[in-house]
């Protein structure tokens, strides 16, 4: 079955950074497109970043366009998310997914604060 394992939350200052990656396994990862999402204490699941099968082409909201950069190694079946310029509003648990907006697995815990 499906398995996603996402890794490298944490909490950092304003202005830090991270790498969170997400194994996967259970399906053919190489042929397929990617996302990931994100919900913050008390608001709706919101898409982060999608990024397509060969990892040509990726897409950002426009929160965060700019400051993460999305990238995939499919011999790896591994995504990442670096996170530069971290902000207090990209305090979330992030989830990887088969690009859709409903989470999958447990997710990771970013939390911004000083």
């Amino acid at each position: 079955q499906v398995q996603l394992v996402e890794s490298g939350g944490g909490l950092v200052q304003p202005g830090g950074s991270l790498r969170l990656s997400c194994a996967a396994s259970g399906f053919t990862f190489s042929t397929s497109r990617m996302a990931w999402i994100r919900q913050a204490p008390g608001k709706e699941l919101e898409w982060v970043s999608v990024i397509n099968a060969g990892g040509s082409s990726t897409s950002y909201a426009d929160s965060v366009k700019g400051r993460f950069t999305m990238s995939r190694d499919n011999a790896k079946s591994t995504l990442y998310l670096q996170m530069e310029g971290l902000k207090p509003e990209d305090t979330a648990v992030y989830y990887c997914t088969q690009n859709t907006l409903r989470p999958q697995s447990p997710g990771t815990q970013v939390t911004v604060s000083s």
